[in-house]
């Protein structure tokens, strides 16, 4: 509790918040004064009027509930099946030199090129959203994962071996310790990741989610709504990615955060 505490009245709170409190109002003045590019977008004021509209519909909140749903699964499913193989491939020259070029012709396609393939092909719309979110965040899993062990000091491997140590021994006490904190930057990424591709899904083949309401306020011009939307996003990642930060600082307590 008291660590938590120093945290949020810490330095770095207090200069976020500056940071924040300064970009709003630079934004205002940029709105009012109508400067270029800047000035077209709604300024606070206006976008702060429709949040508190926005904050009493249930239709906003349900529109959170879906979207964290859907990242939350796909997220999860990429961590059960992205880790464990990840692991294996570092641990298994023969699985990787098998599996690694696969993983490599179909990582660098885009998550949302899958879409339409995966409308057609899942049953339900909402395991096709799924199965984008999936794919936004196993590859930068597996491979994150994959680095960590490879970059394992070969040394600590073959001194635990000269000592007697047995394999699941030298893999809990040397493999994990060493790989978790590439693990916990690959969640980070990869949970950054998934939010991008679930709102731009939402956007092309939802009827629900932050995506959907972004994309429906655009198309109703209602523009206050859209930044809104935006905004929403943003902290959602954020709030994600801390979660996913604050677990990785407490069980790699030895990692130098900077």
């Amino acid at each position: 509790m008291r660590k938590l505490r120093k945290s949020i009245f810490s330095k770095t709170t207090y200069r976020g918040i500056v940071a924040v409190i300064a970009t709003v109002i630079l934004w205002e003045l940029c709105a009012r004064f109508e400067v270029p590019i800047i000035g077209m977008i709604p300024a606070p004021s206006s976008v702060f009027s429709s949040l508190v509209e926005q904050l009493q519909d249930p239709a906003y909140w349900e529109c959170w509930v879906v979207s964290y749903d859907r990242v939350l699964s796909g997220f999860i499913i990429a961590q059960i099946i992205g880790i464990p193989l990840g692991l294996i491939m570092g641990l298994s020259r023969h699985l990787r030199d098998l599996s690694f070029p696969t993983l490599e012709i179909l990582r660098p396609i885009p998550p949302l090129a899958w879409v339409p393939t995966a409308v057609i092909f899942w049953p339900t719309p909402e395991m096709s959203m799924i199965f984008v979110t999936f794919l936004g965040a196993f590859f930068t899993m597996v491979l994150n994962i994959l680095g960590g062990v490879k970059n394992i000091d070969v040394r600590y491997i073959r001194s635990a071996q000269s000592l007697g140590s047995s394999g699941f021994d030298i893999f809990r006490r040397i493999v994990l310790p060493a790989t978790l904190p590439s693990l916990f930057t690959g969640m980070t990424v990869g949970m950054g990741i998934t939010w991008a591709v679930v709102v731009a899904a939402e956007m092309i083949a939802s009827r629900s989610g932050l995506g959907f309401l972004t994309w429906k306020s655009y198309v109703a011009g209602d523009y206050p709504v859209i930044v809104i939307g935006m905004i929403s996003i943003g902290i959602a990642g954020y709030l994600s990615s801390a979660v996913i930060r604050l677990l990785g600082d407490r069980l790699t307590p030895w990692r130098k955060i900077i």
